[in-house]
C-alpha cells in the first residue's frame, strides 16, 4: 500500500493515524517531495478506472490561483496529467493506493469498506 500525503494537512494526519491504529502497513510518500509522476497517474487512472477529475484538489489555493475550474475544460487529458504531476498541491490528498483500489481524500467509512476487501 502507498499512502501519499502532505504532512501539514490535518486530513492527511487523520488518515495516517487511522492506518497506524489499524496496524496497516504502508509506504509513506510526501506529495510535495515525491509528487506522483505523469506515468504513475496514468497507470492508476487506467488500473482503477477513475476519472481524472477525482484527482484535483478543488478546494486548494493553487487550484483557485490558477483558475483551473475554468481552464480545465479546454485542456486535453495529456495536458491535465502534465499539470497534476507538476505540483503535488494540485492533487487531492491523501491518496491511498492498494492492490484493488485508489482512494482520494479521507472518508473513514469509505476507507474501512475498501480496506476490509483487501
Amino acid at each position: 500500500m502507498i499512502f501519499i500525503e502532505y504532512p501539514k494537512c490535518s486530513t492527511c494526519k487523520k488518515a495516517k493515524k487511522y492506518l497506524e491504529e489499524k496496524n496497516i502497513e504502508f509506504i509513506d510518500r510526501n506529495i510535495i517531495t515525491e509528487t506522483p509522476t505523469k506515468e504513475e497517474l496514468t497507470s492508476w487512472i487506467e488500473k482503477y478506472k477513475i476519472k481524472i477529475d477525482k484527482l484535483y484538489n478543488t478546494s486548494g489555493m493553487k487550484y483557485r490561483e490558477l483558475n483551473l475550474k475554468e481552464k480545465r475544460q479546454g485542456m486535453s487529458f495529456e495536458e491535465q496529467l502534465k499539470l497534476l504531476s507538476s505540483d503535488g498541491m494540485l492533487l487531492k490528498r491523501p491518496i491511498l493506493i492498494t492492490e484493488k483500489s485508489m482512494l482520494t481524500g479521507f472518508k473513514e467509512i469509505e476507507w474501512e469498506k475498501v480496506l476490509e476487501e483487501e
